[in-house]
């Protein structure tokens, strides 16, 4: 590269300006606790007002009526029907929202700064424009309406969770079950297909990522604690919140077509690195 010097001399002056490895690790456990403690918080500080969030409910199913993506009773009567498919769905929704999403989060933090920076960002991003919708949108989800199924409620004696959504049985007080809209259960799963998108080198890695995705957006709709839409919104407020890192941080986006288009940079001109997207694992030499 030509600015191979240039990258060089950032990367000599990272090593020597950072925090060490253990103080940034210890930094960026305290960050996403916080931004657990705040998702907590604003789902808490929602409306609880039912009515309201049924209407809304109802609006959202006449747009996808309108759209034609109403497919929720037939999911949700195949994870009812099937008492595997429920179970397994159950677990899905309780634990993998959390277990991959951190998991990835500690595979780009040992892949280095440069990669683990931008998508911590972009994740950031998303889930607070997901929290603001929470807190100004209150929105009932599927097993508040009369013909679904709670499948999470059906399996509660198999697994950790109570009647609560997904809440730690006897933590069902400290859980907004109308934060529905978007899904940030869709939304975290699309975040890791596109970290592993961009930043995996294995095609088989990659397309786990879009598996998972796609298999959380049939379970959140499946164990009805979300509409269709829902998880749709979940996946735009992702793809903005990416989008956005890209435009603070040059995310490298190539490898995503929605993100190229939104973002084309003039011919000629050359990506710019800067200090926090560096690891003082970079190597001086740049290919």
């Amino acid at each position: 590269m030509n600015n191979a010097g240039a990258v060089s001399t950032a990367s000599a002056l990272a090593r020597t300006q950072s925090m060490p490895r253990w103080a940034r690790g210890l930094f960026e456990l305290v960050l996403i606790m916080g931004l657990w403690v705040l998702y907590s918080l604003a789902r808490l500080l929602a409306d609880t007002n039912m009515q309201p969030a049924l209407q809304r409910a109802n609006e959202l199913l006449d747009i996808e009526g309108l759209i034609g993506i109403q497919w929720e009773v037939p999911l949700n009567r195949l994870f009812t029907d099937y008492r595997w498919i429920g179970l397994l769905g159950s677990y899905w929704y309780a634990t993998l929202h959390y277990v991959v999403t951190a998991g990835v989060l500690i595979w780009l933090w040992r892949l280095g700064a440069d990669r683990y920076g931008p998508a911590r960002r972009a994740l950031v991003i998303g889930t607070l424009m997901g929290l603001l919708a929470y807190i100004s949108l209150p929105t009932a989800p599927p097993r508040f309406i009369g013909g679904y199924v709670d499948v999470l409620s059906l399996h509660a004696a198999d697994g950790w969770w109570g009647g609560d959504a997904s809440a730690p049985r006897g933590l069902g007080g400290l859980t907004n079950e109308l934060a529905a809209f978007p899904s940030l259960h869709a939304g975290w799963s699309l975040w890791v297909a596109l970290a592993l998108q961009i930043y995996a080198s294995r095609k088989w890695v990659r397309t786990l990522g879009w598996l998972y995705a796609l298999g959380t957006a049939i379970v959140i709709v499946g164990t009805g604690n979300h509409w269709v839409i829902d998880a749709i919104v979940g996946w735009m407020v992702i793809i903005a919140g990416w989008a956005a890192a890209e435009a603070m941080g040059r995310v490298p986006i190539e490898r995503i077509p929605i993100l190229r288009m939104l973002h084309r940079r003039p011919q000629g001109e050359q990506a710019v690195v800067t200090l926090e997207e560096l690891s003082p694992e970079d190597s001086l030499v740049v290919d």
